[in-house]
């Protein structure tokens, strides 16, 4: 089954089940889809949903953070119920062990022997490893292991 159409079953549920917030993450997520495919080839690739849904997390864990910084406990509840509904749908986030070892495999491939060759190894790390790992700790891991 496509993504969006398990994203259309769950919507449907949720209305049979009168959920209006899980109804309202769902309902973001699918217009977020139908813009990519209107936008697009009128196809969206699972590939391609993974990282929409990636974003969209993203974006309510930083709204969380903000509306929490800002004392507005109402709001930040929402946001961080809705990042927990979009949490469901995210692929499964690879380990910092599993990082580390990839980076470790790229940095000898490419011959990296310092902060310079970054861009090397990310050009690798980036295609191999998207939708499985958070860029930032991607980029750190990298900055560690050419430092020493």
């Amino acid at each position: 089954m496509a993504f969006i159409d398990t994203i259309n079953t769950d919507i449907k549920k949720a209305m049979l089940a009168r959920e209006k917030e899980k109804l309202s993450a769902l309902r973001d997520i699918k217009s977020k889809l139908l813009l990519e495919a209107t936008a697009g080839t009128g196809e969206v690739s699972d590939a391609t949903a993974m990282k929409i849904v990636m974003k969209l997390h993203k974006q309510r864990v930083e709204t969380y953070n903000l509306y929490i910084k800002e004392g507005r406990e109402d709001l930040a509840a929402d946001e961080k119920f809705e990042a927990e509904i979009i949490n469901a749908y995210m692929p499964e986030m690879m380990s910092e062990e599993e990082i580390k070892k990839e980076v470790e495999t790229a940095i000898s491939a490419t011959g990296a022997s310092g902060l310079q060759d970054m861009g090397k190894v990310m050009g690798v790390l980036s295609g191999k490893l998207a939708g499985k790992a958070d860029g930032k700790i991607i980029a750190n891991t990298v900055k560690t292991l050419l430092n020493n």
